[in-house]
């Protein structure tokens, strides 16, 4: 799972990478993997804003659930 910062420094992370590269291909899945990253940020903060107020459990950290991931936390 992924927090909104979290989402955002992956993203930042693919931008720099892409700097490092040559254009072409990897630079533009790259980029294109930082817009996702951005998307889901994204995502996640319009999911936060739309939360009742009376529901201290979302937060704008709070995880993004992964789709397909069958990791738990801690090692569990």
């Amino acid at each position: 799972m992924k927090t909104i910062s979290d989402c955002r420094k992956h993203a930042e992370e693919c931008r720099v990478l892409a700097k490092q590269v040559p254009a072409g291909v990897p630079r533009d899945q790259l980029l294109e993997m930082a817009s996702t990253w951005n998307r889901l940020a994204e995502t996640r903060e319009g999911l936060v804003r739309n939360q009742p107020s009376g529901d201290p459990g979302q937060t704008a950290g709070q995880d993004i659930p992964s789709s397909g991931s069958s990791r738990t936390s801690a090692g569990t």
